[in-house]
């Protein structure tokens, strides 16, 4: 039984439910979306500023999204619908989801501090030639035993994998969100 084939028309207060629900989609799973979908793009281009405040709004519009869930299962036990296999597939592709956009926020931060270690050991901008010779100098030869600290990844290898990881994560979770859509509209 979907929306639309339960007996009687919808009370005022499922309308309301109802209503809650699709507010909480249409002001939280867009931006939300639109927040990661941004995020691999200023990765790319260094700009941290703007990182950190997708950043920002990825972790509250995921808080927020929340909501979405609560609604929904509120709305179908309302409709006495929550045991509909296209509810707990929906219930579970969303928490998936949820899990997913925290991995991304975790992803975002380390991308945050990557970039924060770039922009410190950047230099300056117009240096004179002396002081690219004395760089230049300070190399070590070809022959001289490796540093310990070259084990470690550099910054701007941890960008660029934080930027493809949250790119295919943030796909990924678009598709849920689409899947998810998909199973309302059919069985509504």
């Amino acid at each position: 039984m979907s929306f639309a084939d339960a007996p009687g028309s919808l009370s005022f207060a499922q309308h309301l439910v109802l209503w809650l629900h699709l507010a909480f989609v249409a002001f939280t799973i867009g931006p939300v979306t639109l927040a990661i979908m941004s995020t691999p793009r200023y990765i790319r281009l260094r700009d941290i500023r703007l990182v950190r405040y997708l950043s920002r709004i990825t972790l509250i519009f995921t808080i927020g999204s929340l909501g979405v869930l609560i609604a929904g299962l509120f709305l179908a036990q309302m409709r006495s619908l929550e045991g509909k296999s296209w509810v707990i597939i929906s219930t579970t592709l969303f928490v998936v989801a949820l899990v997913l956009l925290i991995l991304i926020v975790r992803d975002q931060r380390r991308a945050i501090r990557a970039l924060a270690a770039l922009a410190s050991s950047a230099p300056a901008p117009g240096g004179d030639q002396a002081a690219d010779h004395r760089a230049d100098h300070d190399k070590p030869a070809e022959s001289d035993p490796p540093d310990a600290g070259q084990d470690q990844v550099s910054p701007a290898h941890v960008a660029a994998a934080e930027r493809a990881r949250i790119a295919m994560t943030g796909g990924l979770v678009s598709i849920i969100w689409l899947v998810i859509l998909v199973l309302m509209v059919w069985n509504s």
